[in-house]
This record gives C-alpha cells, structure tokens and sequence, in this order.
C-alpha cells in the first residue's frame, strides 16, 4: 500500500490510545465508554457514582472488551470539587482523547428561575467542560496530539419553554469547543461537539414519564421514536479515531432529524 494511503480497515481502531470518559458510569457516556474500548482504546471511567462505574466496567469484561483489544478502568472524579480536576490530569497521566458528557437540566421557565438554580446548571454544564477541556487540552498540546469531544445538545438551536438555561450552556458549550479547536489546531489537537436529540437516559426520565409527552418529543424527529445511548458511540469512535482526521471545530447532530424538519405541521403536498 502507499504510503499516503492509511490502512482503511483500521481507521477507527483506537489500539494504544488512553481515553477518558467523564460521566462514564451511566447513559451515554457508558455507551462511549464501552465503544471506545471495543475499538481498543485504554479506557478510563471516570464518574462520581462508583457504582456506575463498577457497572460500565462489568458491561464492558461481559462484552470480550479485553478480546478486542481495549480495557476499561475505574476512576472517581466529581468534577464540581474543589482541585479534582486538576488531581485527575496529575492521576491519570497522557491522555489522547477526552470525552466530556455531564449534564443537568431544571425545568423551569426563566421568570421562575431562582440564581441558585441558573449556577447549578452553568457550572456543570459549562463550568465543568470549561475547566476539564482546558486541564487535559494543555497535555495533549504539549505532546502534539488528542482528540477532545463535548456533547451538546438539539438545545444549541432549538428550545423551548423550561429549556431556557439549558440551552444557553449547550449553546455555549459548542462556542467553547470551536474555541479551543481555532487554539489547539496548531498543537495537533481536535476540538469537536456530539449534539444529540432526545435520547433515553436519566436525564430525560421526568419526560419518559409522562406519555403525551414523551410521544410528542417521538414524533418530532423524522424518525419517528427517541435514541438510544448506544446510536450516539459511533459519534464518539468516529471523533475519537483516525476516520475524522480532518475534521475540528464541528458540530456533530445526532438527532434522528429533529433539526432537520419543521415539524409543526405536514402539508398535503
């Protein structure tokens, strides 16, 4: 083969690369997690609730993910202490790829927002991705290389009432990532956004639980039904590997359509 033609077979291998995931332990940061390592990549899982990082890794041994080639590991961080952050980086050493998956989200229409609600929402949503694509982003410019992965959200577009907050860090949290892709390039680093729609995971069960509700938000994407934490991995493997050498700065919609129709109404035409 030439030498400017790359081994297309393996161009989502992930063989000899160190992963983080934070939020790991649950919904679509466990889906990322077992992906990543099942393409071969060294896999840390890093989440609050050691639980659900004991269940990630469970997932991941009952699925041959040492077979494959990757492993899967343990690590509790509660990005919203003080100096965890920082002692993770020391911790965990090299790093090529970062995957930042944390959210939460009040419900409530912004006249009835209190400040205590709008700072918990920012500082997790922003504050912590701010903090943690920085902390590991200095390493991988260091060493000349990484892939750094945020998730946003339908919600960087689109909103709705209750939604307010919430968007407003999703839509910041993709200003934050082209930033450090226009910064990082240079270094050998990409900077990339996931934006999901509506996909089944603990923070959209107050939705699951109401039908009309969680129908309404079904019938909205061209597809019909909500995703699935596993149908957003491949956007993971995808960035994190040598299949999107050339793509930084980019804002990956895995939404089953939602921003692609109006949706209010379908004429008869």
């Amino acid at each position: 083969m030439s030498d400017t033609i790359p081994d297309l077979s393996r161009l989502f291998r992930l063989d000899g690369r160190r992963a983080v995931v934070v939020g790991g332990g649950s919904g679509i940061g466990q889906a990322a997690a077992l992906a990543l390592a099942a393409h071969g990549a060294e896999v840390i899982v890093a989440d609050r609730d050691e639980g659900a990082m004991a269940a990630t890794v469970a997932a991941g041994e009952a699925a041959g993910t040492g077979r494959a080639g990757g492993s899967l590991t343990a690590y509790r961080l509660d990005v919203l202490a003080d100096g965890a952050i920082e002692r993770a980086v020391t911790d965990l050493g090299a790093v090529d790829v970062l995957a930042v998956t944390p959210a939460v989200n009040v419900r409530k229409r912004l006249l009835d927002y209190t400040r205590e609600e709008f700072d918990r929402v920012v500082d997790l949503n922003l504050g912590a991705a701010f903090e943690l694509t920085r902390a590991f982003g200095r390493g991988m410019a260091q060493r000349g290389r990484g892939s750094i992965i945020g998730f946003s959200s339908i919600r960087s577009l689109t909103t709705e009432p209750g939604q307010g907050v919430y968007a407003m860090t999703k839509a910041g949290l993709v200003m934050l990532l082209r930033t450090l892709a226009v910064e990082l390039g240079p270094h050998g680093v990409r900077v990339n956004a996931v934006a999901p729609g509506v996909v089944d995971t603990p923070l959209t069960a107050p939705i699951k639980a109401q039908p009309d509700w969680y129908a309404a938000y079904a019938d909205k994407a061209i597809l019909g039904r909500w995703g699935r934490p596993d149908e957003l991995a491949g956007a993971v493997v995808y960035l994190a590997s040598d299949a999107s050498s050339y793509v930084t700065g980019s804002v990956m919609f895995v939404d089953g359509g939602w921003t692609a129709a109006d949706g209010r109404f379908v004429p008869p035409a």
